[in-house]
């Protein structure tokens, strides 16, 4: 596995420069929060580490959304995260992440947001192998154009015309994750970047409920080249309905022999937060597309095999 050297260390202080240099330019504030949580928000599919009585966060959110209630309209934090059982081509147990919230807006608003970062980036760090081509992004062979609006696909259009299957249909059968990185992903984002949006309910703990249709959620992922690389949603405020949905991942996340406890002072502040979206952008993944790097272990500086 080839090290991060001088050159690449560079680039990739030039591309966490020009990170910042994003939101500070539009008002957001960097805030950072604490990586060991007592509790943490209960999410059946990631598995946390524990730390001496405390948990490593798996996501600033829990933290920066108790800061939105403080009165903080715009905030962005670059961390470190931990998740277990994470590790290969395209991931690592401790990554770093990218998070961003904003008041007053919804999940529609951070994908024009996406939009504008790229196209800053690709201003800022032009001389990367991946923005070789002005208003495009190149990567293994393939090649975006950057150029907004980008693809918005629904998750039930995705499955009809990739899997030829409902999403509603794939979790009957239990086949949902199968078919979505087996059939769905590999077609995401190869012309252009795609926002996979409108998430079964079930499948979005966090995310409010469409008001035009209940079963689905306002969530979206980003995909470039094939590849996850941000989450985002308009942010559920009803501390109710939330409290619901956690009882309801606590018990899946109990049936697998794990703890999990209910964030009580998560849920205090939910109810005073404002309308809201957040997003959470994995940092290491989008600098090994940025530096044409086929293995995320080869754009960061320690991964687990140099320690």
């Amino acid at each position: 596995m080839p090290e991060l050297g001088l050159q690449g260390l560079k680039e990739r202080s030039a591309f966490l420069t020009a990170l910042r240099s994003f939101f500070l330019d539009r008002d957001y504030l960097e805030v950072d929060t604490p990586l060991r949580l007592p509790v943490l928000l209960p999410e059946a599919h990631i598995i946390p580490f524990a730390s001496e009585g405390f948990w490593l966060h798996t996501s600033p959110e829990l933290c920066m959304k108790r800061l939105l209630v403080r009165g903080c309209p715009r905030i962005f934090q670059i961390c470190h995260c931990f998740r277990k059982e994470e590790k290969g081509r395209l991931h690592q147990e401790e990554f770093a992440m990218l998070e961003w919230y904003r008041t007053h807006a919804d999940y529609g608003d951070l994908m024009r947001d996406c939009e504008a970062l790229l196209a800053h980036l690709a201003e800022k760090l032009a001389e990367l192998p991946g923005f070789k081509t002005p208003g495009r992004l190149s990567w293994q062979g393939h090649s975006l154009d950057l150029s907004p609006p980008w693809e918005r696909l629904s998750v039930h259009e995705a499955f009809q015309r990739y899997a030829q299957v409902s999403p509603e249909e794939a979790l009957e059968r239990d086949q949902y994750e199968e078919l979505l990185v087996e059939r769905v992903e590999p077609h995401l984002g190869r012309e252009r970047p795609t926002f996979l949006h409108d998430y079964p309910a079930t499948l979005a703990s966090l995310a409010r409920k469409s008001p035009n249709n209940p079963d689905l959620a306002e969530r979206f992922e980003l995909y470039l080249c094939g590849l996850e690389l941000a989450n985002g949603f308009s942010e559920l405020n009803d501390p109710a309905e939330q409290r619901t949905r956690f009882a309801a991942e606590i018990v899946a996340i109990e049936s697998l022999g794990r703890q999990a406890a209910m964030p009580e002072r998560f849920l205090e502040d939910l109810g005073r937060m404002p309308k809201a979206a957040g997003i959470a952008l994995g940092l290491d993944r989008l600098f090994m597309l940025l530096a044409g790097f086929d293995d995320i272990r080869a754009a960061i500086p320690f991964p687990d095999e140099a320690l």
